[in-house]
């Protein structure tokens, strides 16, 4: 007898109820055939194989920091990005960890954001879909804009007189409420 089982990607840490296991129900499945084998004859004989698997194991890492708002470079950036067409609901910027990200370490050493944008589609991060969108030309676009937005935010933190200062407050009171 061979079982093929098939699953349905997802983001592990992020939203894993939209996937589906295949490789939990093929290791469940061998699990079971071999505890059945000391409840059967001992001139049946009963086997499991796992002969194709691919297997990716994550945690996610207690040492993963949540990144730290930054209330300036966060109102730079989205006043740069409504200039350039950009809409921002909410969670447009997060302030809390969805999945594993070292950027939250690094936003406890330094000022950062970590924006979120749209790329013309719906699709969930890690999925095959979002991989698709992400390599279109109206992804592509949305990106470019994206990056300018960043990097005019970059350009007011070192031109716009007392940001950098307001930036480094910020990140100094974060840190203490922290």
């Amino acid at each position: 007898v061979t079982v093929k089982y098939y699953g349905k990607a997802s983001h592990a840490a992020a939203y894993p109820w939209e996937g589906v296991n295949a490789l939990d129900a093929a290791v469940l499945a061998y699990n079971n055939l071999s505890v059945l084998r000391q409840q059967i004859k001992p001139t049946w004989r009963v086997h499991g194989e796992l002969p194709f698997c691919s297997v990716e194991i994550r945690s996610d890492n207690p040492d993963y920091y949540n990144v730290l708002p930054n209330k300036s470079l966060e109102q730079a950036y989205v006043e740069n990005g409504k200039r350039l067409g950009m809409e921002f609901p909410d969670k447009a910027i997060s302030s809390t960890s969805l999945g594993s990200t070292d950027f939250g370490n690094v936003s406890h050493v330094v000022p950062g954001i970590h924006p979120y944008f749209y790329i013309g589609s719906d699709a969930l991060n890690h999925t095959e879909q979002f991989t698709v969108a992400a390599g279109s030309e109206e992804a592509q676009q949305y990106a470019l804009r994206t990056a300018k937005a960043l990097a005019m935010t970059a350009l007011d933190v070192i031109f716009r007189p007392g940001l950098l200062q307001q930036v480094q407050d910020d990140f100094r009171q974060t840190k203490l409420e922290g």
